[in-house]
């Protein structure tokens, strides 16, 4: 194992993040009763990779004080083995029921529109089930696929008459420098539990072209596992790959914001 200087060096390319919004204090027993008096009908948690939104989801459906369970919002989490490279950490949830993950075969490609008609579903159990579902994810297009249906309905996707149309949106908000070393962090966690491995056990099933597919970690590992790179520039890579993602979600959120939609920011625990 490469050492924390080796491992994760400061990565110039990355810009700063624009000024970030102000916190806000989230109180779960109002949540509960807008739900329960109609005025939402979903809570949507987001937020960039390794910001802490599954702790936080996992606590709110604790706090709301009814029972509660949550949805995957991630385009990863979907497929089966892939654990450790998609950060899955089912023991986040604790005695809070979970869906949408895996849901497909590792190396099949599960589309958008597959994932919005798996949602409904879900949402709809859960609702039958007398709970509140909390939908919680950094996929945006997957957020916006079961949240703002009216953006698909023109290329194959449901009507939002059998989707959300309340939701109150909560975004775990992280500063830059706590961002980056909580990635940091992460990365060098997953390769000390074996994410290499993952790897190789997959592509006993699975062509490489098919993982590369997926991207970041299964793209740098893939890579390293055929003999393409070395190790350092693996780990370097990666670790360069996932900032600029987690950038690229913010930008994304952030232009959720400008089309309208109000996003309640908070600062989750560490």
């Amino acid at each position: 194992m490469l050492n924390k200087t080796q491992l994760l060096p400061d990565r110039p390319g990355i810009p700063p993040m624009a000024q970030l919004p102000d916190p806000e204090v989230i109180d779960p027993a109002a949540l509960a009763k807008a739900y329960a008096d109609g005025e939402i009908d979903l809570i949507c948690v987001l937020g960039p990779t390794a910001s802490g939104k599954t702790r936080y989801a996992v606590q709110l459906a604790h706090a709301l004080g009814v029972p509660a369970e949550i949805l995957s919002a991630d385009s990863r989490q979907v497929y089966v083995g892939m654990d450790i490279g998609t950060g899955k950490d089912l023991g986040e949830y604790g005695d809070v029921p979970y869906h949408l993950i895996d849901i497909a075969p590792a190396g099949s490609k599960f589309n958008i529109y597959q994932y919005q008609k798996a949602f409904a579903q879900a949402w709809a159990d859960v609702r039958r089930r007398g709970a509140i579902p909390i939908l919680c994810g950094g996929s945006g297009l997957y957020i916006e696929a079961a949240t703002r249906a009216y953006k698909f309905q023109q290329e194959n996707g449901l009507p939002d008459s059998v989707l959300p149309r309340r939701v109150y949106y909560i975004g775990t908000l992280v500063s830059r420098e706590e961002r980056v070393a909580r990635i940091d962090r992460r990365l060098e966690e997953r390769l000390q539990e074996g994410l290499v491995e993952e790897v190789r056990r997959l592509l006993q099933t699975v062509p490489a072209d098919d993982l590369l597919y997926y991207g970041l970690e299964y793209k740098f590992v893939t890579q390293y596992v055929l003999g393409q790179i070395p190790y350092e520039d693996m780990v370097i890579g990666l670790g360069n790959a996932i900032h600029q993602f987690a950038k690229r979600q913010m930008t994304w959120f952030r232009g959720m914001e400008r089309d309208g939609i109000r996003i309640h920011w908070v600062q989750p625990g560490a």
